[in-house]
């Protein structure tokens, strides 16, 4: 299964409207949304309680709410209730303002709970030290790389998502879609800042995966709303899907993700002695032979002989471990599931997409994997972590299932005009419109869902200038998709993000 496609903004009638080209991924249909009995607890309702946590050995003290605020259309009516979780550190009055970062996750169809309890809050779903999955029954533990003391935390969770819900069915339907969704978000965040009373604060957007998506796209139409960022911090980005998309005729995506595959060949010692001793060294070699002579070679296509296809595969087989008769019979055009499947193929295992350090048992070599062995070692203890806090530790009590990673969706619309879902141009847009606004890009090595080079190639070609080019950050992990499962990496990610939130509100 592609990984889902992108996002868009709908501005009121007297704004112009940032354009977003999207593509669907998929032909198959969807499952619908499930229906629950309607709920939508008022903001009034928000649970307040206050809390201690120990970051980077310092206690902070702050305070929880837990609620939703109304999805309003232009003429006032409430069309859906967002869910959010909000963690902010009280200051002295006249202390200025803290940074207010809005958190999204993706799919479209994934709550922030991942963001959540994986990385930003004061606490976090205890897995093993690798990143992998402990014996049930789960547990949380302080989180002591919380973000908790750069800035203030907002958790959103888009309709569909989390306990966001549209307060009718067919509401709900309305915000599976590009523009909507985006158009909601904008909507939420505006109207937090009004009841919070934060308009003067520092402001950040943060995504992961499809979240990144909706970051660029929120970028630009919230500078049309007069909301100007400080920064956006893009996880795992993906914001032109016309480099990952293995389509008929479109041969980027191969080019883009083979330095991912020379990567997880690197970690489960599948390359040469020669490519075993440094991955950084070995990673620089195979982005020049991606970048020159196999673009070149898919760029030939049919026009490349027999002897030219031979060398070819024998030169991708070095970078990834694969056999090079494997290569030559899919053309020299190795997607993603067909190299899960594949690089472990004698061990009888399959690779994830999400972490491909991570792997699992492939009962059926010869077909496409029915799961995702990185989402079956994260999904259980985050669903089982957020439940018990939110009620628990929280005091947020709500009998509908919170959906972490789909069921409150169904169908998306992609509104596909012949194109791929594409927010590079809203990021560049608000980039030019506000020459303050920082960027940060942060990749793990190991992901085959959103490869590092496809986003770093995105942020090579947003066409800005040399002065704005010097506005964006791009950082690698030595991780996969959530690169903060693993306590290593999450350490290095809140380091990063100190020293990126620190410049981006430098004066």
């Amino acid at each position: 299964m592609k990984p889902m496609v992108l996002l868009v903004a709908l501005l009121a009638a007297s704004l112009s409207v940032p354009s977003f080209a999207a593509s669907t991924p998929d032909t198959k249909q969807e499952p619908a949304a499930r229906q629950e009995p309607q709920q939508h607890p008022s903001a009034a309702t928000a649970a307040a309680t206050r809390h201690k946590v120990r970051i980077d050995g310092r206690e902070i003290a702050y305070e929880a709410s837990a609620g939703t605020l109304p999805v309003q259309n232009d003429a006032g009516e409430t069309e859906a209730e967002i869910f959010y979780v909000s963690y902010r550190v009280p200051q002295a009055k006249t202390a200025p303002p803290r940074p207010l970062l809005f958190i999204f996750n993706g799919g479209p169809g994934a709550a922030s709970v991942w963001l959540h309890l994986g990385a930003l809050g004061p606490k976090r779903v205890q897995m093993l030290p690798d990143g992998n999955m402990p014996a049930p029954p789960f547990k949380l533990t302080e989180n002591a790389s919380s973000w908790l003391d750069l800035g203030d935390l907002v958790f959103v969770d888009p309709v569909g998502t989390g306990y966001s819900r549209g307060t009718k069915p067919e509401l709900t339907k309305k915000f599976s879609a590009v523009q909507p969704d985006i158009d909601s978000l904008q909507r939420f965040i505006r109207l937090y800042l009004t009841r919070n009373q934060a308009w003067s604060a520092p402001l950040f957007l943060v995504g992961e995966s499809y979240g990144t998506f909706r970051c660029a796209g929120l970028s630009d139409l919230l500078v049309e709303h007069g909301v100007a960022l400080n920064g956006v911090i893009l996880i795992s980005s993906i914001l032109n899907f016309q480099t990952i998309a293995f389509d008929y005729g479109n041969d980027l995506p191969y080019q883009l993700i083979l330095p991912s595959y020379t990567a997880t060949a690197f970690y489960h010692k599948k390359l040469a002695p020669e490519l075993m001793a440094d991955l950084d060294r070995t990673l620089a070699q195979a982005e020049h032979w991606a970048s020159t002579d196999y673009a070149l070679a898919l760029e030939r296509g049919d026009r490349l002989d027999a002897e030219g296809k031979k060398r070819v595969a024998t030169e991708f087989a070095r970078f990834t471990g694969l056999d090079p008769a494997f290569v030559l019979n899919r053309n020299l055009r190795i997607d993603n599931r067909d190299f899960a499947r594949e690089i472990l193929r004698k061990e009888g295992r399959m690779v994830g997409f999400m972490d491909s350090r991570l792997n699992a048992e492939n009962p059926e070599p010869a077909k496409s994997a029915g799961f995702d062995a990185t989402i079956t070692t994260i999904r259980p203890p985050f669903t089982a972590a957020i439940n018990t806090y939110l009620r628990e530790e929280l005091g947020y009590q709500s009998d509908q299932e919170y959906f972490t990673l789909g069921g409150g969706i169904g169908r998306w619309d992609w509104e596909a005009k012949n194109s791929y879902a594409d927010t590079a141009e809203n990021l560049r847009n608000a980039m030019v419109k506000n020459p303050y606004l920082k960027i940060w890009v942060a990749s793990g090595l190991f992901d085959l869902a959103t490869p590092h080079y496809a986003a770093e190639y995105t942020m090579a070609h947003l066409g800005v200038g040399e002065k704005l080019r010097e506005n964006i950050t791009i950082r690698r992990y030595r991780s996969g998709h959530m690169m903060y499962l693993e306590t290593e990496a999450l350490a290095q990610l809140k380091k990063d993000a100190a020293q990126f939130i620190g410049s981006a509100v430098k004066r």
